[in-house]
This record gives C-alpha cells, sequence and structure tokens, in this order.
C-alpha cells in the first residue's frame, strides 16, 4: 500500500476519477473545440448547441408512439410538446424538461435522452419545449412548466 505522503494526488488528473464511459464524452467535446455558448448572442448559441446535440453519436431509438402535442399555458399561448413512448398501451408518464439554463435547448436537442428514458423505463415522455429567455422574461418558462 503506497504512503500517503507520496500516492499521486487524485485531483491532479480528475479524469482519472471517472467512468470510463464518461471519459469519453470528454473526448468528443474537446475534439469539437466549440466556441464558448456563453460569448454567442442567444440565436447563435441555441444553433450551435443544436448542432452539437448529436455530439455523442447516441443512437435514437424507433418507439412505437410519437406524437407531437400542444399544451395550453395560461396566456392562451400553445406550447409544443413531444410524446415518446415504446408502446401504444397505458404507461406512466415521465413530464421532462429540458436543459439549456431556460435560454437554449429544445425537444429536439433532447429528443434521443427523451426517447432513451421511455426505452429503458418502459414509461411515456411528455417533453415540454417551453418558452425561452431572454425573448420571454422570468417566470414565463416557469410557468409554462406548471402549466404543462
Amino acid at each position: 500500500m503506497p504512503d500517503r505522503a507520496t500516492a499521486p494526488d487524485p485531483l491532479s488528473d480528475p479524469h482519472r476519477l471517472l467512468d470510463p464511459a464518461m471519459r469519453r464524452v470528454l473526448v468528443h467535446i474537446e475534439r469539437a473545440r466549440r466556441t464558448s455558448l456563453i460569448r454567442m448572442e442567444p440565436a447563435q448559441a441555441r444553433a450551435a448547441y443544436a448542432a452539437g446535440a448529436d455530439m455523442l453519436e447516441i443512437a435514437k431509438p424507433a418507439l412505437e408512439r410519437v406524437q407531437e402535442l400542444t399544451i395550453p399555458a395560461r396566456d392562451g399561448t400553445a406550447i409544443p410538446a413531444r410524446l415518446v413512448a415504446p408502446s401504444m398501451g397505458r404507461l406512466p408518464v415521465l413530464l421532462y424538461f429540458h436543459g439549456g439554463g431556460f435560454t437554449i435547448g429544445s425537444i429536439d436537442t433532447h429528443d434521443v435522452l427523451c426517447r432513451r428514458l421511455a426505452e429503458l423505463a418502459h414509461c411515456a415522455v411528455v417533453s415540454v419545449d417551453y418558452r425561452l429567455a431572454p425573448e420571454h422574461r422570468f417566470p414565463i418558462a416557469v410557468d409554462d412548466a406548471w402549466d404543462a
């Protein structure tokens, strides 16, 4: 057993502590060498985020049920949503709100993830395309989530 004083510091190489699958994710990200999204205008950041959505090259599961929906918001706006499910039967439902800090991301950028969730959890997933800032000021995205 190595002496603690001479053992390598695990924080000197934080990648060493990661699961091999996560290390591969970081390699993909490093290879992409994209401009930081925070340095872009919202429209540019959204386009760059969407372009990188398939960076990990995860296959999109073919599911029995894929349905485009709209959800009425309290202000009368129709909020786009997508329902994905591995079967047409009755299933538990997971209501999904994509990441992106309320400024980027969409039901399309997170479609593969939602399909995988539906497939692996054997549930229906409803992914909500809440309205994004800065065009839609707080608390509109939160209201959209509650209305869903």
